[in-house]
């Protein structure tokens, strides 16, 4: 998969893109990233690529003359074929959903925002899509592109061991349950003794429940999308009912017979 990037500030993915499963999947040729400086398409001494808004307003607004000329520098022969997805406050949420769908297409552009906004007409030129990893605002869209390469790239085949990504949080709608290693005692708090079983399906079981515990704790909002069984379904009538007993939400991690 290839990634191209136009950002004004290339020099901030240097250290996230040059460690860890990034740089292996790079070095690996899993996965191809190229950085495009937005500046390089100025036209003036100054590499001037933004401007006071018509109408006025604080702050300043990216050009759409550079913007647009730097999409089609970078996609060449490309240009129309390949997804353009802005970073912005207004787009969509980035999901693990719609990571995966990302994972499955072959090339992808990032634009990076800054200062106030982008021109509109460059938006209508060349962006095909907007993408926003919260609720929240940043300086610009470089940050959320490295989380948008990040959660793709780890989806690609080969990057990650697929077993690793089979039971991690949101992959199957629901968050991931609680893990442990040795020592099997820390400052007086033990393992699960299921875990310790060997017992495979109940242990199985177990995760699975403690799964639908920390979900209906954290993100109770994920359960009505999530694929339940029927027994997920009682599972979470027992939480409930365990709950109600309490007076209040049962502490996660607690260890539960099985049934």
């Amino acid at each position: 998969m290839r990634w191209d990037i136009l950002t004004l500030f290339p020099g901030m993915f240097a250290g996230p893109f040059g460690e860890s499963i990034i740089r292996r999947a790079v070095e690996r040729g899993l996965v191809e990233i190229a950085l495009h400086d937005i500046r390089d398409q100025a036209t003036d001494r100054h590499r001037t690529v933004d401007d006071t808004p018509y109408g006025g307003g604080a702050g300043m607004v990216l050009r759409a003359p550079p913007v647009v000329a730097a999409v089609e520098a970078a996609l060449g022969d490309d240009r129309g074929r390949v997804p353009v997805l802005l970073l912005s406050p207004a787009g969509r949420v980035f999901t693990q959903r719609v990571a995966e769908e990302l994972a499955r297409l072959p090339r992808v552009a990032l634009l990076c925002g800054h200062y106030e906004g982008l021109d509109e007409r460059a938006r209508e030129l060349v962006v095909t899509d907007e993408l926003s990893i919260g609720d929240f605002v940043l300086t610009g869209g470089e940050l959320a592109a490295m989380v948008v390469v990040d959660a793709v790239t780890r989806l690609l085949p080969g990057v990650i061991d697929a077993a690793s990504l089979a039971d991690e949080s949101h992959a199957g709608g629901l968050l991931e349950g609680p893990h442990y290693t040795r020592p099997a005692e820390f400052r007086g708090r033990g393992v699960p003794p299921i875990l310790l079983s060997g017992h495979h399906a109940n242990i199985a079981r177990w995760r699975r429940r403690e799964a639908l515990r920390r979900t209906r704790a954290r993100r109770p909002d994920l359960l009505a999308a999530a694929p339940l069984t029927d027994q997920d379904r009682r599972w979470l009538a027992e939480l409930a009912a365990e709950d109600a007993a309490h007076g209040t939400q049962s502490a996660e991690g607690e260890e539960h017979p099985e049934e």
